[in-house]
This record gives C-alpha cells, structure tokens and sequence, in this order.
C-alpha cells in the first residue's frame, strides 16, 4: 500500500476510528464504575454463546451418518442448551463460575511465566517477564482467595480497564497517523 492510499484512508476513517475509540473509553469507564453490571452482562453473553452452540450441535446432530454420531451430538446440544438456558436465567452462578477460571487461569499463568523467567533469566529484560508472572500471580491470589464475592467486581473491572486502555491506546495511535500522514 503507497504512502498516498495509506492517507487516503487514515482520512476516510478516521471518524470512525476516533469515534469507536472514545466508545471504547466510555464503555471501560463504565464497567469499572458499575463492575457488577458489567460481570452480569458479561456472564449473560457467555450464556447466550453456549446456547447458539447446543443449537449448533443440535442442527449438526441431524447431519450425522448414523446412530451413534446422531445420539452423541443430539446429547451434547441438549447438554449446551440445557446449561446456557441455565446461565442465561441464573447469571450470578455464571459470574461467579466465570471469576473462578479466571482466578485459576491468572494463578497459573502468573506461576509459568515466574517459571519462563528462569530459563531465560539470563537474557536482557527478562526482568520483565518475572514481574509480569508475579503481577499476574498476586492477581489470581487476590480474585482467588477472595472468591466468590471477588465475583462482585473482577470480571466487570478487568474487562473495563482492558477496554479503557485499549480505546486510550487506539486513540493515540489514531491521533498519531493523523499527525504522520498529514
């Protein structure tokens, strides 16, 4: 793509670039204002994805050659819509569940890469992945340990501090083709 193409197209976005980027601002903001609200609404879209796919299963049952294929998949959508109505009408279990994985999913993490770092702590910057692995570490402890009412507010503020950075980050990549591009 020419220099002149690459303009002409940071021209003819870049409204809808700045604009998406303030929505994703305002929409972090808010999850971390009402982290409840958020994590709901979070569990509720989960739900509603497990639901499509027990639907999936279902349609994909019938395409099945023969019995045993059939009967395996027709259980697993009934299964996948079973859980998702479930979720979908109780998204307080949902959150709750949801903030589990991730408290078990940020401890271990956090414990691979403090691990990562002893390999390679002899590398420049290695540092780097030692804190990150501690940093991500101590987060899981804290969701962990102060599970289930962490439930309250970490899912709805990490993802709203994730969408405030990223739309913060889109932003000033936007302002700054603009100002390179002319």
């Amino acid at each position: 793509m020419s220099i002149e193409n690459l303009r002409e197209s940071v021209k003819r976005f870049k409204g809808v670039f700045m604009g998406s980027s303030i929505l994703m601002i305002v929409v972090g903001i808010l999850a971390i204002a009402l982290p409840l609200a958020a994590g709901i609404g979070i569990s509720e879209f989960v739900s509603w994805l497990i639901l499509l796919m027990g639907f999936a299963y279902l349609v994909y049952a019938f395409a099945a050659r023969g019995v045993g294929g059939f009967l395996w998949r027709l259980l697993l959508g009934i299964f996948y819509v079973a859980g998702g109505l479930y979720l979908a009408f109780h998204p307080g279990l949902g959150l709750v569940s949801l903030t589990l994985v991730l408290a078990s999913i940020l401890f271990a993490e956090g414990l691979m890469q403090i691990f990562g770092f002893f390999s390679l702590r002899a590398l420049p910057g290695s540092g780097w992945l030692l804190f990150d692995g501690i940093v991500t570490l101590v987060l899981g402890l804290m969701i962990g340990l102060s599970w289930p009412s962490a439930s309250a507010w970490a899912i709805g503020t990490l993802v709203g501090i994730n969408f405030l950075f990223s739309g913060i980050t889109r932003l000033g990549y936007a302002a700054t083709c603009r100002k390179a591009l002319g």
